[in-house]
Parts: C-alpha cells; structure tokens; sequence
C-alpha cells in the first residue's frame, strides 16, 4: 500500500492484531468479520475483537503502537482490562473502529478458544487471522441477538447466513449443547427452520 492509499478494513484490523500478538494475547476475531469470513457477505463500519489475558501493563504499549494512526487511551484499556469490559480504537484516516472485548475464561469463553480457526483476514487471502468457528460466530449472535432485545435484523440475518453457507458441515451436538447452557435454545431452533438447516434427528417439517 503506498503512502497515498486509503487502508482497506482488513489493513486496519490487521494492524491492531500484530500488535496483540507482539504481547501473546490470544484474540478471535468477531462480529460482521468473523460472519464474512464464514461467507455472509455485507458492509460494516466496525470490527470486533476478543481477548483474554490482556493486562494493564499492556495498555500502555499499545498506546505507543497505535498512536500515531488511531486515537487510543491507555486509561480506557486499563478501565476495560480490570472491568472485564470493552474498549475501541479509532483509525484516525478512516474513522473505522475497532471494538475490543476483554473476558474472563468461562467455559463457553475457552470453548470458542480452543476452537478459533485460522482464515484469511481478507477476501484476497491477506494474511491469516484467528476467527470465531461457524457454531460459535451463531451462538454468539444468537446471545447478543436476545441480549439486544431480539430486535437487530443484521444479527438475525447473519445468524441465517451462516446457517446456510455451512448447512452441511455445522457440528449440530455442540450447537445445540451451547444454546441450551447460554438460553438460547429456542432461538437457535426458530433460526435452523427459517434457515431450512434441520438438526439431525428433528425432521424436515415444522
């Protein structure tokens, strides 16, 4: 990219995850990213990023990575890092965000982990990034989906599309294992009919 390029969205996450590996902290990617990676293709204005073992001492490194291309606030990532909460960082050219989730290691938080996949970051196979499984990018929508109210039809919609562009290949066990522990049963099985993707052993009508 030359010096009077805009970045691509992919230039600007990648930018932020080489500094999260300079500090060994492992990360998924989320969100509209992680859904476009599974194949549902749509714009987005932001990125989501997840970490756990992000640590106070980290933020100020970060802060002296990023500066210079992004606003950043070494007391928000401190914030976030002892609330267990979120903070962003801001392309300054671009005004694109990225949202970064710090979480504790609970069971279904170490399930995704430990299931993450490498993928390209971008459709023109730019370097890889750990990405959120298909089961998991659904549950998670599926959770912020009911936590927003059931109402964001860009949720819902990425919940189908997923759904649909691995109807073949979904480990239906773990789904339905998850959503039944995060109470999200019911919303999965609304999902699978609308996406015509039947769990095993329910049948094809309903």
């Amino acid at each position: 990219m030359s010096e009077y390029e805009s970045p691509s969205i992919f230039d600007i996450v990648n930018e932020v995850l080489e500094v999260l590996e300079q500090l060994g902290v492992p990360y998924y990617v989320g969100g509209s990213l992680a859904s476009m990676a599974h194949g549902v293709v749509r714009l987005t204005q932001d990125a989501d990023l997840v970490v756990v073992d992000l640590l106070e001492e980290h933020a100020h490194v970060m802060e002296e990575q990023l500066r210079e291309r992004f606003y950043v606030d070494a007391d928000m990532i401190r914030d976030a890092v002892r609330d267990r909460s979120s903070f962003n960082l801001i392309h300054l050219d671009t005004m694109f965000k990225v949202d970064i989730f710090v979480r504790e290691l609970s069971r279904f938080v170490e399930s995704v982990f430990q299931r993450r996949q490498a993928l390209p970051l971008s459709p023109s196979g730019m370097c890889a990034a750990f990405f959120a499984s298909p089961e998991d990018i659904v549950l998670l929508k599926l959770v912020w989906y009911r936590e927003g109210g059931e109402v964001s039809e860009r949720q819902w919609s990425d919940v189908l599309g997923v759904l649909k562009v691995h109807m073949g290949s979904l480990d239906f066990g773990y789904l339905q294992k998850w959503a039944h522990e995060l109470n999200v049963a019911d919303l999965l099985d609304r999902a699978c009919r609308e996406a015509g993707t039947r769990p095993p052993g329910t049948g094809n009508t309903g």
